[in-house]
């Protein structure tokens, strides 16, 4: 396999990897928090923070630096259109994405005080929960857009 290639298979699996574990952690933290049960909550909201650092926080390096590796070995400039665009929505998605994980060590926070208090959850952790919900949105779509612009590279003009 050329490097290239091997740089592909990497890049590929890395957004991969990024995508189903942002799809799949969204889900299980909505729904534990949802559920209003503190246990439950309490483990899927230590999950959720120990996959972003497990798994996102590799990807989310690995993507630009295979990425930008690929695009020069491939004769691409950076400043192509949907490369360009890709790009832009990339930092798009970090901007949604780290107050995301302060939220969501805020809100892991709340629920261990409340478990260890045996009190309910503070009406603050409702509000961060729907503003890391709501924030986990314009990511997702434009995660989309991004694998969009890799895959048909459409002349985007800018």
């Amino acid at each position: 396999m050329d490097s290239y290639l091997l740089l592909k298979f990497i890049h590929v699996m890395s957004s991969t990897l990024l995508f189903g574990t942002g799809l799949g952690t969204a889900f299980h933290g909505w729904m534990a928090g949802r559920s209003r049960n503190l246990d439950a909550t309490l483990v899927v909201n230590r999950n959720v923070v120990l996959a972003d650092w497990i798994f996102t926080t590799p990807a989310v390096i690995v993507q630009p630096v295979t990425g930008v590796w690929m695009a020069l070995q491939a004769g691409f400039p950076l400043t192509e259109g949907w490369l360009a665009l890709a790009i832009l929505l990339y930092f798009f998605v970090g901007a949604c994405w780290l107050p995301v994980v302060w939220l969501q060590l805020q809100m892991h926070k709340m629920v261990k005080e409340a478990k260890a208090g045996d009190t309910p959850l503070p009406p603050r952790y409702v509000t961060y929960a729907r503003w890391w919900f709501a924030l986990g949105w314009p990511a997702f779509i434009s995660v989309i857009g991004i694998f969009y612009l890799m895959i048909v590279k459409p002349d985007v003009g800018f």
